[in-house]
Formats: structure tokens, sequence, C-alpha cells
């Protein structure tokens, strides 16, 4: 088989590929609530011609090939949107208010069905068994632990692991390819909640209440000299408080404020995360008491950072180079090497198997695409959905065929 064989396979797939996404996108869901989805993904994987067993909470697998022996390649994709309101310029907008596919999500699920529908095709050619992930929860970083402790990389055992994120708002041509070098590729994250209680009172009498609005503001102000004054130069540190929550009306002084955030790192060992953890206890707890307040310090939802085989990210850059040409590059061209600051749920999966990370552009700013995931207004290039169908394909038929037992 040829690759620009499994390419114009893959583009006599566009439509329904097209079909399915905006199918998604109108019905994002959360977390593990796919009542929508993961039916959806189950009917079509059975009309392909497989039999999907459902894994963990709402996670499914589906497997390919496995006629001739050898090596065991996962392929994942992710199915969960993100809790904002759409505002993107598109004719397939979310039906639900609060929800989107702001992170790609949906195109991800898309283009692994394209790929499950080649491999099936495909199949007698395979040199061992491909294994289809359809994970929930990414967003939260809960989905892959628990397929993972619900025997994902068991039945067959998975010798490697491989996934395609999209990226829009980049400046690149869309279809490029960016495959991650070896080592990490994204940082870890932790997420925190402070709350700092006070003593509620009327605004006209502040001497008469506890204020802990003002000891918020100035332990949020206080935490960022943790990575401006106290971490290294060369350490990866970002602390950051994305909600900011306090009182109801302007003249009433609450009784608590309440910060939301995430702290990253580069640092596989997570030792930086967690002298960052230590300094935030004991910066809330010293504001909070200087002010009479009293601070509660929560972290929950571990994420480690993304760590990419380097054989595997060799390997898999020489088969995109074959698949797409000039269009497949290193990331580390683009990036110089540097860990990115985002995170990603995969990572469990990567500190278990050699893993390796492939980011499709899927909309270049010179032509509109001006928005980066996450952003209400982000909106991806259809067109690439086929590229990504070939790409789960091509390297899944490459790499079996290049580690035959």
């Amino acid at each position: 088989m040829l690759p620009k064989e499994i390419l114009s396979e893959a583009v006599a797939l566009q439509e329904e590929l097209q079909i399915i996404r905006h199918d998604l996108h109108r019905h994002p869901e959360l977390g593990f609530d796919l009542d929508y989805t993961l039916p959806y993904v189950r009917k079509r994987l059975i009309e392909i011609g497989y039999t999907p067993a459902q894994c963990g909470k709402a996670g499914l697998i589906a497997l390919a090939g496995g006629k001739k022996s050898g090596k065991t390649l996962l392929l994942r994709a992710d199915m969960d949107a993100l809790p904002i309101t759409e505002e993107a310029d598109v004719d397939f907008v979310s039906l639900t208010p609060g929800r989107m596919h702001g992170c790609g999500h949906d195109m991800h699920t898309a283009m692994l069905l394209g790929a499950a529908k080649l491999l099936k095709a495909h199949e007698d050619e395979l040199e061992g068994t491909v294994k289809l992930v359809f994970q929930p929860a990414e967003e939260l970083f809960q989905g892959s632990p628990d397929m993972l402790s619900n025997g994902m990389l068991d039945s067959p055992k998975v010798d490697a692991a491989a996934m395609i994120h999209v990226m829009a708002g980049m400046p690149l041509p869309s279809g490029s390819v960016l495959v991650a070098g070896g080592g990490v590729s994204t940082a870890s994250c932790e997420q925190y909640h402070i709350t700092v209680h006070g003593k509620g009172g009327h605004g006209a009498s502040p001497h008469q209440a506890i204020d802990p609005i003002t000891a918020a503001a100035h332990i949020h102000l206080a935490l960022q000299e943790i990575s401006a004054r106290e971490l290294d130069g060369n350490e990866f540190g970002i602390f950051t408080t994305g909600h900011f929550s306090a009182g109801e009306v302007s003249n009433v002084i609450p009784d608590k404020a309440e910060m939301w955030g995430t702290i990253r790192t580069t640092d596989t060992e997570y030792v930086v995360g967690e002298r960052i953890k230590t300094r935030m206890c004991e910066i809330c707890d010293g504001i909070a008491a200087a002010m009479r307040c009293r601070a509660e310090v929560e972290f929950y939802d571990y994420c480690p950072c993304m760590n990419v085989d380097p054989t595997l990210a060799s390997d898999t850059l020489s088969y995109m180079e074959e698949l797409l040409g000039p269009a497949a590059m290193s990331l580390n061209t683009i990036s110089g090497g540097k860990a990115g600051g985002g995170s990603e749920d995969f990572s469990f999966v990567s500190h278990k198997v050699p893993a390796v990370t492939m980011f499709l552009v899927a909309g270049d700013i010179e032509k509109g695409y001006r928005y980066a995931q996450h952003h209400p207004k982000a909106k991806f290039d259809d067109a690439v959905l086929s590229r990504g169908a070939a790409i789960h394909t091509w390297l899944a038929l490459r790499w079996l065929k290049s580690h035959k037992e």
C-alpha cells in the first residue's frame, strides 16, 4: 500500500467525516456525561464492522487487525467539550448554551472514526493490532486515568501509543503536521482552589466585618512573586488564577472569597510543582492571618508532563514525511525544542508505554482562523479531517510493519 493511495481513500471519506464532525459539534458534552456522543460513536463503529467495548465510565475501545501476530499500537481520540458559550461564526454552532467543542475534540473523534473505516478496509495488511480508543473527560484530566485503571493498555497489551491534536490560529498552512520531539513536550498541570474566610457585614461598616476580598486580592498578588522571585530562571513554573469569585451585591461584605487556577511545570519529577504548592500554602496562611482571615487551599486533578519517546517520535516523523512530504515537520522547528505550557491527559499513557503526539494545523491565521483552542470564537478547518484519518492509518500500517515480532 502506497501513501498516496491512503490519502486518496481518506479524501473519499471527507464528506462523511464532515457530517460526523458537525453532528458532534452541535451536541457538545462535558466530562464523562456523553449521553449523545458515546452512543453516536458506538453506532458508527458497529456500522463499520467493529464490536466496540466500553472501558471505564464513558470510554470506548475497538480493535482493528489481529489477523497476523505482531505488536499493538494504540490510537486515541478525546470526545469531550468545554464549558464555554460558542461565539464562532459557523453554521453548525453548538445547540447547547454554555458548551462548545472549542478544543477540537469533535475533529479528533471524526478523524479516528475515519481511520477506523480505512483500517477495516486494510485489516488484512495490518502486521499486528490497532487499538482505537475514544476517550472522555480529557478537559478534566480524568478520562485517561479512568480508562487506564479499567484495562485500556491490556487485552491485547499495548506496545506504543499515538494521538493527534488539531491546532488553529497557527502561522502555518492547514494540513501541516508537527511531530513532537523526544522528551517533555507539554507541561504538567494541577488545579487549585483557595477559599479565604472572613466575616460578612454591611458595606457601610467595614470595621465590623473582616473583609475576605481584600485578603484574597493580596494573596493573588503575592502568589505571582513565586514565579517572579523564587524560581530559578531556568525553571518553568506558571501560576494562573483563572476564576476569582466573591459576594453578590455591591453593598455587602461577603463571608468568603474564592480563587481557582492552575500550576504548570515541565519538571518530570514535579519537584518544582511541590515547591510552588508549599509556598502557596505558606503565603495563603500568612496573608490571611495578617488580615484576620483564614485560608483553605485544595489541590486536585493533577496531570503529569507529556513524555514523548524519542525513537517513536523519530519513526513517526519519517512516516509522516513519506505520507505528506514537506507538510510534515518536527515540532522543534517551531518551538525551538521548548516544551509547551499546555497540558494533555494523554500524558498518563506516555508514562506507561512509549508515546508520541502529533499536531495537525486546522486553520491558519491568514485564512481567518485567528483564534486558538479554548476561545469562544475558535473554529477549525474541516478540510483537514481526511488528512487526520490518513495520518492515523498510515502511522498504524507503517509502525506495525516496521516492528513485527
